[in-house]
């Protein structure tokens, strides 16, 4: 037998190739689109959104997996239209002769089909000029279109989602689960796009719900956005935020990134875009950390609401079906943008701290109180409180003061002399920084004038409106800190150099990846050589880190740039030692400090970058507005 002769029992063994039916075909398609109902709302929001609409209506029932309803008043869509849109890969977004240049949300063509391969799926459209048409997809069967009712717009309804496909739906979370996840894309899409009006509904047995409802913001780009953020996140994240507008290298940075003090104690406040469009990408979520490295802990996350501008064909949006990952062409100059754009605002934040912070501080005063507006009651005239001028209250307690300290000199804080402010501060203060405060109301001064010092620790200064109490350890190790950096900046890392290189070897991939950053390395005192093979060597380490295990270092710093594409763990260890030399050399808690001491601290507080919070993003002072303080006593 000749040896090319099929063998009949390893053929009748050999799997058979074959052609999937088209139906096969959606369904499979639509497991990687449509992963869950939220997915599904996302898909629908974004064709209304790309058709123009100024408002969109979302409907659920059972966490979406009974009904999604999504109605807008976009453009529409003819009759002859209705079949083609629900052919895959058909598609009125781009023309496919160029897949870099995408302006909409959608371009792949695969949402409609997929949806109605896997539920029950009608769309009910009507564009201007043409009259009003209804379309029905059951397991990727059409029926129609057929003459409907509708004024404008579109209407799609999908019901019994993964019908067709039951066993997605073992997978599926509890109703109230889903709902939340309904809840969250909405909440994205309405951050990108706030000139558009949104409304939420749980359709029950009693009738819609409404969940979430966003009119149409007005104003410029920032204001109609600070208002959309306001109304989702909340009004403590906009009145605690930096504005975010910045350029660099061709792309550009708007938003709105939150305080240090506004930490949260997970990531779910951090809502990133690219193009307007809502990604959650690695790289970027690496440049916010990185950007607040040095003001926050490592349990604490920042908050913030940041959209990336990018050239359309520097940044490859068609990398997941989903289209929440995104490649740029120039990932260092994205993340470069980010972290230099925040850490501009925070430098320009200087003092200010989170106003939660007195809220707070406010609530702990009074446990199990919330400190929600009381409803509002008749004010009469001896409800007001009384507060008279200054001079007018000095009189006053001087002529109650008893007898026997009229021989005594005065030595309150408010007598102290002002003049030789930062005398004590052993060179805190520059020459003209002192001069700043002489001759002015120290009152008046955005952290106002030190009245007193309780427990050695506390610094309570008087501003127009309330008090300000002060951590003087915390705040003068903010101080110190942020000079050991800037001298630092001000020259090259001292690098120690080892008398015998330590030897590291590596896989291939990791060695190439570690010496790509050698240059960024170097700068932050860590050189680093290849070493022939896929060995490397280490030649030179930061002087001021003293004995350094090379190779744990250069591990750790592989696993951040595998993680983040770059690494501040060089810099960050760095900064550690200038923290801890801060905490040695600030003031320590239970020394007694003079008032010229106390105003001193407070007045190059109030010019000092990130001195709003410590080395450890734990707030530096806290304000307590008059109003506050008289509720605790009953008197608002």
């Amino acid at each position: 037998m000749s040896q090319f002769a099929p063998n009949l029992s390893q053929e009748a063994a050999r799997p058979v190739i074959r052609q999937l039916d088209e139906a096969a075909i959606n369904r499979i398609a639509a497991g990687e689109v449509v992963e869950r109902p939220a997915s599904a709302v996302k898909e629908l929001v974004e064709n209304a959104l790309d058709a123009g609409a100024t408002r969109i209506r979302v409907e659920y029932t059972d966490g979406g997996k009974t009904l999604i309803r999504v109605s807008d008043d976009g453009c529409g869509m003819a009759p002859g239209d209705l079949p083609l849109a629900l052919s895959r890969h058909a598609t009125s977004k781009i023309d496919g002769s160029d897949l870099l240049n995408i302006r909409s949300f959608g371009f792949r063509g695969e949402a409609l089909p997929s949806l109605g391969a896997v539920g029950r799926l009608a769309i009910t459209s009507r564009a201007a000029g043409f009259d009003a048409a209804l379309i029905t997809c059951t397991g990727g069967r059409l029926d129609g279109p057929r003459p409907a009712a509708l004024t404008s717009g579109t209407v799609v309804e999908l019901r019994d989602l993964f019908h067709a496909t039951p066993a997605r739906l073992k997978f599926m979370r509890s109703d109230r689960a889903e709902a939340q996840a309904i809840h969250e894309v909405i909440k994205r899409l309405a951050m990108a796009e706030p000139a558009v009006g949104f409304t939420l509904s749980e359709v029950t047995a009693d009738g819609p719900r409404v969940i979430l409802r966003l009119d149409p913001e007005q104003g410029d780009l920032f204001d109609a956005l600070q208002g959309r953020l306001t109304r989702i996140i909340g009004a403590d994240f906009t009145a605690n935020a930096m504005a975010i507008d910045s350029s660099r290298d061709g792309l550009a940075l708007l938003g709105y990134a939150a305080l240090p003090t506004y930490s949260r104690g997970s990531s779910t406040q951090q809502y990133l875009f690219v193009n307007g469009r809502p990604v959650n990408d690695r790289l970027l979520l690496g440049a916010l950390r990185a950007a607040y490295f040095d003001v926050l802990s490592r349990d604490r996350h920042p908050a913030a609401v940041l959209n990336l501008i990018v050239d359309p064909e520097r940044v490859d949006v068609n990398v997941h079906p989903a289209k929440s990952e995104v490649r740029f062409r120039e990932p260092d100059a994205a993340r470069a943008l980010i972290i230099t754009a925040i850490r501009t605002a925070l430098t320009g934040a200087g003092h200010r701290a989170s106003t939660t912070v007195g809220a707070e501080t406010i609530g702990a005063f009074r446990p199990g109180q919330s400190l929600a507006p009381q409803p509002m009651r008749p004010t009469y005239a001896h409800d007001l409180p009384h507060r008279p001028a200054q001079s007018t209250l000095a009189q006053a307690f001087a002529f109650q003061a008893p007898h026997l300290q009229a021989a005594v000199p005065a030595s309150g804080f408010a007598e102290a002399p002002q003049a030789n402010m930062g005398a004590g501060l052993a060179g805190t203060l520059t020459q003209e920084q002192d001069q700043a405060g002489v001759g002015a109301a120290p009152q008046h001064f955005p952290l106002g004038a030190a009245r007193a010092q309780l427990h050695e620790n506390w610094i309570i200064a008087q501003t127009p409106d309330g008090i300000v109490i002060v951590d003087q350890h915390a705040a003068h190790e903010r101080l110190v800190y942020e000079r050991l950096k800037a001298q630092m900046a001000s020259r090259e890392i001292p690098r120690q150099v080892l008398l015998i290189p330590e030897i590291i070897t590596l896989s291939p991939p990791d060695a190439s990846l570690i010496l790509s950053a050698a240059e960024s390395l170097a700068g932050a005192g860590l050189v680093i050589e290849p070493f022939g093979g896929s060995a490397i060597s280490v030649t030179e380490t930061p002087a001021i880190l003293g004995e350094v295990n090379a190779a744990a270092l250069i591990r750790d710093i592989l696993d951040e740039l595998a993680d983040q594409g770059d690494s501040q763990l060089t810099r960050a260890k760095i900064d550690a030692v200038l923290s801890r030399m801060a905490c040695h050399g600030s003031v320590r808690s239970g020394r007694q400090m003079r008032p010229e001491e106390m105003n001193a601290l407070l007045r190059e507080m109030e010019v000092t970058p990130n001195s709003g919070q410590c080395n450890h993003g734990r707030p530096t002072w806290v304000e307590l507005k008059l109003h506050d303080i008289e509720r605790l006593f009953g008197r608002r």
